[in-house]
């Protein structure tokens, strides 16, 4: 089959970089999958589970807390602001984030409304944190 070059870049590290048959984003707007001759274009992520597909079946899942991502014919490069494999997040550590996130989330009611929405994006990353660590 077909594949495309995946890189997957966290501000840490390369985490991956190799030819898959598919890969789903958590684009901003839904799942997105991509496969090999994908229309150009830049996308913004969400948090959420980057799932790669090779040799026909999933292969790995990584949790990123946002991002972009581009997309060409021949390539995906992911550059995510956070990245863990699904199988290393801890539901507890999740569960705080979500109870931080809620807590900075009541506190920015009375602030400007990109301080709202960011704080909103905060809670709904550890949310979807805690339901990959529940998946895993």
């Amino acid at each position: 089959m077909a594949t495309f070059q995946l890189e997957l870049v966290s501000p840490e590290k390369l985490l991956l970089s190799r030819a898959v048959e598919m890969a789903v984003l958590p684009a901003t707007e839904g799942e997105m999958g991509v496969l090999p001759g994908h229309a150009p274009m830049i996308v913004t992520l969400r948090g959420g589970v980057i799932a790669v597909t090779e040799g026909g079946q999933v292969t790995e899942r990584l949790f990123i807390a946002g991002g972009f991502a581009e997309v060409t014919p021949e390539r995906c490069t992911v550059l995510a602001d956070e990245a863990t494999p699904v199988a290393q997040l801890s539901k507890a550590a999740a569960e705080t984030r979500v109870r931080e996130a809620e807590a900075a989330y009541t506190a920015a009611a009375m602030d400007t409304p990109e301080k709202r929405e960011a704080s909103m994006d905060r809670l709904l990353t550890a949310r979807a944190m805690v339901l990959a660590a529940e998946a895993a």
